[in-house]
């Protein structure tokens, strides 16, 4: 039985168990995996994730938004903040629907990018 070789390509292909992957890959990744994982159990989950983009991480805004359809057809929604408090409200206005009887989701899985502490 020949060895599957292992690319780039596989990073974001959920059926693949092995991916060579740079740490923003795995972030988008992680995303993908949770709304396969919620589906999985019947769950109607929803995706918001955000962040300031002067925080260190600096790319992963450019990971999500290069796989802008695969987002899109997951229900995930990224969103960069102008500033980190900004980027945390938005997160925190996300939850808000559910709380007021208006979500059309189980629950929303959420990605917080931070800058360094104050």
């Amino acid at each position: 039985m020949p060895k599957h070789k292992v690319t780039l390509a596989d990073k974001f292909d959920l059926d693949q168990h092995h991916q060579i992957l740079t740490g923003t890959q795995a972030v988008v990744r992680l995303a993908l995996m949770q709304k396969a994982r919620d589906r999985a159990a019947g769950l109607n989950t929803a995706g918001y994730i955000s962040g300031y983009r002067g925080s260190p991480i600096a790319g992963l805004e450019g990971a999500f938004q290069r796989v802008g359809k695969m987002l899109t057809e997951n229900d995930l929604v990224f969103q960069p903040g102008l500033n980190e408090d900004l980027a945390a409200t938005a997160v925190w206005g996300s939850q808000q629907a559910e709380m007021r009887g208006e979500g059309k989701y189980d629950r929303i899985c959420h990605v917080v990018r931070k800058g360094p502490g104050r």
